[in-house]
């Protein structure tokens, strides 16, 4: 009796990572999800070696001030300060994109350690750490940020730093409630009866029936992250000049609406990012969805 139930959450990890191994090729079969994943895995590549193919230095003054695109052999313009529109949006590549990733980390490691710990545990340690995630939520989330990023000091450090702050909350909320529900079923208590220790059965039992939905979420906030940080470098409280970043890009195109090509091909780049992590995001949900896959 005791034998089948060690061995019970072997099958939920073997699915879950059949699942996730499945989540591209399904997606693939969808035209909109194939063509998302060549748009992110494109800049990705380009986050690698986009300053390396950059035609121009991007931080190099040396071409004609505000030429628009195709002139001067700037495919896609130059800037204010004659500097080349394209090999900018190729290094900002690396900052916007990068630092999402990393704050998409940052916030899954914080907000679920926080929402397993509270479901598991409960009690008052459940009532603390609800109330603190509540807190946080109660306030506008980009004005929350803005704030953080004010009085930490305009720098992207300190904007990953504002952004991380509202950004946790939702893992927290949604791992606790996956926590809850599996907290009773038998499989957890049987663990436990067999000498399981809080982090054993965290490890064995809770944590691979988390990873999928975890998954899904990070997956749908690396657009959002990307844009969150872009939104504060476009307010003054993210990127500092010369650093090449999307939104202090768009910023720059505001303040020279003559000039189009400014903000509009940093904006198609945000854009490009957003929606191809989003679609990315629905194909890893409809994988790891057990009611999809019995369907």
């Amino acid at each position: 009796m005791t034998r089948p139930q060690l061995t019970a959450d072997v099958p939920v990890r073997r699915s879950l990572t059949r699942r996730i191994w499945r989540a591209v090729p399904k997606g693939l079969r969808q035209p909109l999800g194939a063509v998302a994943l060549l748009i992110a895995l494109a800049w990705l590549v380009v986050c690698a070696v986009g300053p390396q193919i950059a035609p121009f230095d991007p931080l190099a003054q040396d071409l004609p001030r505000l030429a628009p695109p195709g002139e001067a052999g700037a495919v896609l313009g130059t800037d204010e300060l004659g500097r080349d529109l394209f090999s900018r949006i190729l290094a900002g590549a690396r900052v916007t994109i990068g630092l999402a990733l990393l704050l998409v980390c940052l916030s899954m490691l914080v907000g679920s350690t926080l929402g397993l710990v509270a479901g598991f545990f409960g009690r008052w340690v459940d009532e603390a750490i609800m109330r603190f995630t509540d807190l946080v939520l109660a306030f506008p989330t980009v004005i929350l940020a803005m704030v953080t990023a004010a009085a930490l000091g305009a720098s992207l450090f300190n904007a990953v730093l504002a952004a991380l702050v509202v950004s946790w909350p939702q893992y927290a909320r949604v791992v606790r409630s996956i926590v809850l529900g599996l907290r009773g079923n038998e499989f957890v208590a049987s663990g436990r009866l067999l000498g399981f220790s809080a982090g054993q059965s965290i490890r064995v039992d809770i944590l691979p029936n988390v990873t999928g939905p975890t998954l899904v979420m990070a997956s749908l906030d690396i657009g959002t992250a990307a844009l969150l940080l872009s939104g504060l470098s476009f307010l003054g409280l993210g990127a500092k000049p010369p650093t090449p970043e999307w939104g202090s890009m768009v910023s720059q195109g505001v303040t020279h609406l003559n000039q189009w090509w400014l903000g509009v091909f940093p904006g198609l780049a945000i854009l490009t990012v957003v929606i191809s992590f989003n679609f990315i995001g629905d194909a890893l949900r409809d994988a790891l969805d057990p009611g999809a896959e019995k369907a």
